[in-house]
């Protein structure tokens, strides 16, 4: 069923925003008029709620911060309660340009996957970020990869689209600490179908990133054995039964 025909709901974790949201949405309501958008305003000490609450968007804002994973689940609690068919998560940096959902949106119809990925490097276009990450960004891809069968280039894109099946699973079970690349894996082990899809990804128009150089060279260690954990605990699990 073509997406015209299905009730989609455009997902954006936000950490202090406020000066990208504005632009965002309202390419967003302009050019999907009928989707539904929902901002999920992750604890924002800046502006975030008081410029996003007189825009015509859905806003839910969290008590504190609980990191993009808890940001993330929020929106797909919202779209699995509301029985939206797809969701689409689109940051709230800028990075991510709308007129590019229509590449994911294509992708989950053609292909019948249920997870789809924006791939900043299949065509090498737009921001390629610095090299330092696009080396752990490869490194990431290369073991998804190799777990599920399937060419992926891109683990931490932040620019995905599920169906809903998908939205099932991750409502009730997202990662937490590195929620990008073991959202991937959870979805697979759910034996759902993930493809990617080229698109053209922009430098943050504001603000920083949250992954910072120190940050960087932890998560270069600890995803490859968060990975691992959920391998081992999968196998336990299949074992016990």
């Amino acid at each position: 069923m073509s997406a015209k025909h299905q009730r989609v709901l455009v997902i954006i974790p936000a950490y202090n925003e406020a000066l990208s949201l504005p632009r965002l949405v309202d390419t967003l309501r302009s050019r999907y008029p009928s989707f539904d958008v929902l901002i999920v305003d992750d604890g924002s000490t800046d502006q975030t709620q008081s410029i996003m609450s007189k825009l015509p968007v859905r806003l839910l804002s969290l008590p504190c911060n609980l990191g993009v994973g808890g940001a993330v689940q929020t929106g797909l609690m919202v779209a699995l309660d509301d029985n939206y068919d797809i969701a689409i998560q689109v940051d709230g940096d800028g990075q991510h340009p709308p007129e590019e959902i229509d590449k994911l949106l294509t992708a989950l119809e053609e292909t019948g996957c249920d997870m789809v990925l924006g791939s900043r490097f299949l065509a090498m276009a737009g921001f390629q970020s610095t090299l330092t990450r696009r080396f752990g960004i490869r490194f990431f891809s290369s073991i998804l990869s190799a777990i599920c069968k399937t060419n992926i280039t891109d683990a931490t894109s932040g620019f995905r689209a599920w169906t809903r099946p998908a939205i099932e699973i991750l409502a009730r079970d997202y990662p937490e600490d590195y929620p990008e690349v073991e959202a991937i894996l959870k979805v697979h082990q759910a034996g759902l179908r993930i493809c990617e899809v080229p698109v053209q990804m922009l430098e943050r128009t504001a603000g920083r990133s949250s992954i910072q150089t120190a940050q960087a060279m932890t998560y270069m260690i600890k995803v490859p054995l968060a990975i691992l954990m959920n391998l081992l605990r999968k196998r336990e699990t299949s074992a016990s039964r």
